[in-house]
């Protein structure tokens, strides 16, 4: 179970690491402004194309070679992202190190839930499924730090003492289990197929504040590419996966929840930049305070779930978050760092108690079978929330007064916590153990 979470830890910490650092990797490289976001996009588009393939393919291969072989693939892309002499090197790395990520994504799920006995999982899946949007959200400040002293490059080797260490925790407490095989034409097929999709999708809300109806067109270009995905053969299991209502609710609100934490992240550092004498360093203290606030209450959400039930808790995380969000909405020009922390911990808090009760709850009502593709699901969900969050937040940032247009974000994050709190509610009172 260390090893899962590690392994999510890493993955996660790795997609926003560098953000911080695009400006001096950019002048290093030579790169040209619409070439840098790719340096992120690259990463998250591969992250979100592989992730649901990736959890079908762990549902036929042994869990220990499939997490050395993920582990050995994204501490060599790292490798080759610090040695990288040219920005095309650099994004094929990139691309790589994603692929690598999606596949840690899907597997850490399957291990917590087959390392504990079924009604302890909720305390296995409340520490470690809140290590990956822990991950996301230490991400820029240790970035921050570590590219103003030792330079960008260093940041790609941050994550190798922990692929050590999982690979090490790996061979020593997993059995070896079946040989891991290379993913057949119908997995890639799919991953050409969801690539291109989300490519779709992100387009289209990159182009979301032109007057003009170029954005939607480009994002429903999506829907073809995803009609092909389902009709294949090789998309059943999951398709059949999602047939159990219980695991449907379970995604659309963990999708939901990380739109609240991708969109806080993006969100709290704008409206800060915006106001006179304010420092990166105040927005990293603001959000550490989320990030706080669900590590300690990680393990208590766990003990919760298994006492009075996953699906109440993770209700209860959710209602809990969008009151955190509610309580940020009167922000004020002068509030301090103090005014903002203890509201933003209490939107962690409410995080917190939904992330690990709510992949429980998934892992349970799954069948056996398709634990792997469960995991790669909830992988799934987590890349589209995460690609969602920022997005809306530009979106509906249309004032130039960063107060004003934190409030905006606000109400569509504090919507979004909301609508997951009823999927969970909708989805049954009490979910049923599918067989």
């Amino acid at each position: 179970m260390v090893a899962a979470g590690l392994a999510v830890f890493m993955a996660m910490l790795d997609s926003y690491v560098v953000v911080v650092a695009l400006p001096d990797l950019g002048t290093s490289l030579a790169v040209t402004p619409g070439l840098l976001p790719w340096v992120v996009l690259g990463y998250s588009l591969a992250m979100a194309a592989v992730v649901l393939p990736a959890g079908r393919w762990l549902d036929g291969v042994g869990h220990r070679p499939a997490l050395l072989a993920a582990v050995g693939a994204f501490a060599t892309a790292g490798i080759g992202c610090a040695l990288a002499p040219s920005i095309e090197v650099l994004l094929a790395a990139r691309v790589v190190q994603g692929a690598a990520a999606a596949v840690l994504t899907a597997l850490t799920p399957v291990l917590a839930a087959v390392a504990v006995a079924p009604q302890r999982r909720g305390r296995a899946m409340g520490v470690v499924s809140v290590l990956g949007p822990l991950g996301a959200l230490t991400g820029p400040a240790v970035g921050g730090w570590l590219a103003e002293a030792l330079g960008w490059r260093a940041l790609f080797l941050i994550n190798l003492p922990v692929a050590m260490t999982v690979a090490v925790i790996a061979l020593r407490s997993l059995p070896s289990g079946q040989p891991v095989s290379g993913p057949d034409r119908r997995l890639v097929a799919q991953v050409a197929l969801l690539g291109g999709a989300v490519l779709a999708i992100l387009a289209g809300l990159s182009l979301a504040s032109r007057a003009d109806v170029a954005w939607a067109a480009t994002a429903l270009l999506a829907v073809p590419l995803l009609l092909v995905w389902a009709r294949l053969p090789s998309s059943a299991p999951v398709l059949q996966l999602l047939t159990v209502r219980s695991v449907t609710g379970g995604l659309v609100a963990l999708a939901l929840v990380s739109v609240v934490t991708s969109g806080l992240i993006y969100a709290v550092p704008l409206a800060l930049a915006g106001r006179a004498g304010s420092t990166a360093v105040e927005s990293g203290l603001a959000l550490s305070a989320l990030s706080l606030a669900m590590l300690v209450l990680a393990p208590v959400a766990g003990v919760l779930a298994d006492r009075f039930g996953a699906d109440r808790v993770a209700r209860a995380g959710a209602v809990l978050a969008a009151t955190g969000l509610v309580v940020l909405l009167p922000l004020d020009p002068t509030w301090g760092v103090p005014d903002l922390s203890w509201r933003l911990a209490v939107v962690g808090a409410g995080t917190s108690l939904f992330v690990g009760p709510n992949q429980a709850m998934l892992m349970t009502a799954a069948p056996r079978p398709l634990l792997g593709s469960t995991g790669g699901a909830s992988g799934a969900a987590r890349a589209v929330g995460f690609g969602l969050g920022p997005a809306l937040v530009a979106a509906t940032w249309t004032s130039t007064d960063a107060v004003a247009g934190l409030r905006w974000s606000l109400v569509v994050l504090c919507s979004a916590a909301l609508l997951a709190a009823g999927c969970l509610h909708a989805s049954g009172r009490r979910f049923r153990t599918a067989t």
